[in-house]
């Protein structure tokens, strides 16, 4: 980790580097330096801030107040007066800003070659593509020019460049980061997204980036539960479309490394279901073969009425497709789209997430020239998808070609699941310290008796949702009774002070917050909830019993928990 007192030294350095060659094609335009040397000198005065001493780029769709904004094209080109929302979080949390970064024009494509400024090419070879449209953003980070950057994406433009160079590209649930002072391709489905090189950083942006914004009428928080990962913390279930579903476009190399990926899930604790993709790959073909096309052109319907012809070609062509598009196919296509999702509800209830490869595979700046259209479709393969069914996904890195060249596999999950995702891929990507120590979103409960694995209640943890977490033991000042004439038969656990006995056994369950109100009110009395210790210090809800329920009760605490106590009863019960 640099030295915050050492940052404007390194900024100066930077610029140095960035300036001694050409600013195309990563770079539009930069801060002034004297600009972000005076930043960087206010950042070493406060090295509390959470992102001191990180640098960052942004695609040139963002505004940045006194900058201009050209969504790659020139034309279009204007001042900005304010700030993005999301870039004023950021900084008011120490990043320092350096530029605004290349991009397929009008964020349509994602190829990273739709621009005056430029093709990015892929770091590992220039004559493959960057991927786009966010080409530049993640080129600056791969090229280690800045610590993390933001890009856009509406169709996969902050996954397929995330693939393409090695890098983490987290695509957040639609809302959660402010798209105020972006300029827009699919107002409705796009996302701010991060390009990290790992998912510790990436996961440090997105916590300081994320939150409600009054100026996005697109902003939204989570409801309670609703970004709950309660598989986190245990064997996770990913599904896997089935071989037939799976397309590579002839990249058998890319095949092979989807597949080691999936058995190196395994050892991350991962178990894997095959799922129907139909309805996935079927939503995919409506966000450029259906109406959502025309929510391009509503964005520059002015400068295209009077501007067209200074556009990007292939951008043009597509954009000015919406003419065909009307108010029926609009609403058809909505009436679809839920039809879909309705569909892949069925899958989601077998797997906790999904892995796809992040494309199928890559190509190089001469095969794209001939086919502009196709191929990049091709790409979105696996990506197109994700936002119309208002899903989270991160990319990240899963091997290398024998060319050089890497491969990348995508984590995709419900809306709000971007903590958990984040999570299981930095397992998965080998991270020894967990990103996140408790389940997001979830209540972990302790349960003592009936309610263990197995046993005649068990019904009502895993029926909410809940996912064992481990099995462990209270900490040494609790009694364990067996009370008398519950049905089925019950313990009661109390804790005492003054006592000191083995610690009683207990299941720890994590539940989704949201089922832990209907959990509760199930209880009948003696027994209620309230807060135990664990043998490692660790406070967590767990059936507490009243202590007037005692009258006529066993105490079975020698037994050290519920099971040995029930299997004692079997052998006596035999031995009769």
């Amino acid at each position: 980790m640099r030295s915050v007192s050492e940052f404007s030294a390194e900024i100066a350095a930077l610029y140095d580097r960035v300036q001694a060659g050409p600013l195309n094609p990563v770079w539009i335009s930069l801060v002034p330096k004297d600009v972000a040397l005076e930043r960087a000198r206010e950042v070493e005065n406060h090295p509390e801030w959470p992102l001191a001493g990180k640098t960052f780029a942004v695609k040139d769709n963002f505004d940045v107040a006194g900058m201009t904004t050209t969504a790659g094209c020139p034309a279009y080109c204007y001042r900005a007066e304010k700030t993005a929302s999301v870039i004023r979080r950021l900084q008011e949390a120490g990043a320092l800003l350096i530029g605004k970064t290349n991009m397929d024009q009008f964020a349509t494509g994602l190829v990273g070659t739709r621009t005056p400024y430029g093709a990015c090419a892929s770091v590992f070879d220039s004559r493959y593509i960057s991927g786009g449209s966010s080409s530049g953003s993640a080129v600056a980070v791969a090229k280690k020019l800045v610590d993390f950057s933001l890009g856009t994406d509406t169709a996969g433009s902050g996954r397929v460049p995330a693939a393409f160079n090695g890098l983490i590209g987290l695509k957040p649930t639609r809302g959660l980061l402010s798209a105020h002072g972006v300029v827009p391709a699919c107002r409705s489905l796009d996302c701010v997204s991060i390009f990290a090189r790992n998912c510790a950083e990436a996961h440090e942006v997105w916590s300081v980036a994320r939150g409600s914004d009054p100026a996005d009428p697109f902003s939204r928080e989570p409801r309670a539960g609703e970004g709950a990962a309660p598989w986190l913390c245990s064997d996770f279930r990913f599904g896997v479309p089935s071989r037939e579903q799976l397309e590579f476009f002839g990249d058998h190399e890319a095949e092979q490394l989807y597949w080691a990926a999936i058995e190196n899930l395994h050892a991350a604790g991962g178990e894997k279901i095959e799922i129907d993709f139909t309805p996935f790959r079927r939503c995919a073909e409506l966000l450029y073969g259906g109406a959502w096309v025309a929510e391009r052109l509503v964005a520059i319907k002015d400068f295209f009425n009077d501007h067209a012809g200074e556009m990007d070609p292939v951008v043009r062509g597509i954009i000015g497709g919406a003419a065909k598009q009307s108010a029926v196919d609009a609403y058809e296509g909505e009436y679809r789209l839920r039809e879909l999702c309705i569909e892949a509800e069925k899958q989601w209830r077998e797997a906790d997430v999904l892995i796809l490869p992040t494309t199928g595979t890559i190509y190089t700046h001469e095969q794209i020239a001939a086919d502009p259209v196709k191929l990049n479709t091709n790409l979105g393969y696996y990506t197109n998808f994700v936002n119309l069914m208002d899903l989270a996904a991160v990319a990240v890195p899963a091997g290398f070609r024998s060319n050089g060249l890497p491969f990348g596999i995508s984590f995709i999950g419900p809306a709000f699941s971007d903590e958990g995702l984040l999570a299981v891929a930095h397992r998965y990507l080998g991270g020894t310290a967990p990103l996140v120590e408790k389940c997001p979103g979830c209540v972990e409960v302790a349960v003592v008796g009936a309610h263990l694995s197995g046993e005649l209640l068990n019904s009502q943890l895993t029926e909410r949702g809940a996912r064992l977490q481990k099995t462990c033991r209270t900490a040494t000042d609790y009694r364990l009774y067996a009370l008398a004439g519950s049905v089925p038969p019950k313990p009661g656990l109390i804790r005492d002070r003054n006592f000191r006995g083995p610690g009683i056994e207990v299941e720890v369950w994590a539940m989704p917050e949201d089922r832990f109100g209907g959990f509760v009110a199930a209880i009948p009395p003696p027994l209620g909830i309230g807060t135990v210790t664990l043998d490692n210090g660790d406070a967590v809800k767990c059936f507490q019993c009243e202590p007037d329920a005692l009258s006529g009760a066993k105490e079975i605490t020698h037994f050290g928990g519920w099971r040995a106590y029930m299997a004692s009863i079997e052998i006596f019960n035999l031995g009769d």
